[in-house]
């Protein structure tokens, strides 16, 4: 018994984690000079250059292609992390409340 209360309480340590993260995540998202940086000049700005000078008659070399798609294939990343963390912190939460009512039922079951 005495493993199954430690495994959940293990469990709600990494949810707690893991929605930490994820509300971090929130108020980046939040703050006015991250927007305009990142959210506006990386993502949306950046992607938008890239795509131009992608097409650019003097940037049709092999390498510079491959320059432009790596920076491209960055923003991406960039943008996918920021939504596996609000992902997973969504799963978390939902997964606290599951192993909360579960460690109840184990101390419950621990004390009779």
């Amino acid at each position: 018994m005495e493993s199954d209360i430690e495994q959940v309480e293990i469990s709600i340590e990494q949810a707690r984690k893991l929605i930490d993260e994820r509300d971090r995540a929130r108020a980046l998202t939040d703050n006015p000079d991250f927007k305009k940086l990142v959210l506006e000049g990386y993502f949306k700005d950046e992607s938008v250059r890239l795509v131009l000078l992608k097409a650019e008659p003097g940037m049709q070399t092999k390498e510079h292609q491959e320059a432009i798609l790596k920076s491209m294939d960055g923003i991406g990343m960039l943008q996918q992390y920021f939504r596996n963390i609000m992902q997973q912190g969504a799963m978390a939460e939902r997964s606290l409340i599951d192993d909360q009512a579960t460690l109840s039922e184990l101390m419950a079951e621990d004390l009779n």
